[in-house]
């Protein structure tokens, strides 16, 4: 038996190239919650697309890893309900300590901030 699922993390949902990062960094819209600093825009796409920051201030490679693999597995669950934006979400000191449900916490007020899709926005706003 196998499980289809809609929460995948295609290659066409990251921001891969350094010209991608770059485009957001004039952009007007950032937010700052604990632990990290996100930046985002509106992309001509059907889809979010989310790019991750996290230097060695952070911590050594594994605590890295960990705190990459939390932002992405929120935003695979989360990309289907989100409005078509490319956003950098950067790490900072602070989310080397916190765990995955803190992290999640934090990053869905971003998410509350971007907005989700169109027709989500108005169920939300009524």
């Amino acid at each position: 038996m196998t499980v289809v699922s809609t929460a995948k993390f295609p290659k066409s949902a990251r921001l891969r190239k350094r010209a991608e990062f770059l485009q957001l960094t004039p952009a007007q819209h950032k937010s700052v919650v604990r632990g990290f600093l996100v930046v985002w825009r509106e992309n001509n796409l059907q889809t979010a697309r989310l790019g991750i920051t996290a230097s060695k201030k952070i911590g050594c490679a594994a605590v890295r890893n960990r705190v990459k693999r939390c932002l992405r597995e929120i935003f695979r669950h989360n990309r289907l309900e989100m409005s078509a934006v490319d956003l950098n979400v950067i790490a900072r000191r602070e989310s080397a300590l916190m765990t995955f449900p803190d992290i999640e916490r934090e990053l869905k007020k971003v998410l509350h901030i971007i907005g989700l899709s169109p027709c989500s926005r108005a169920v939300c706003s009524s």
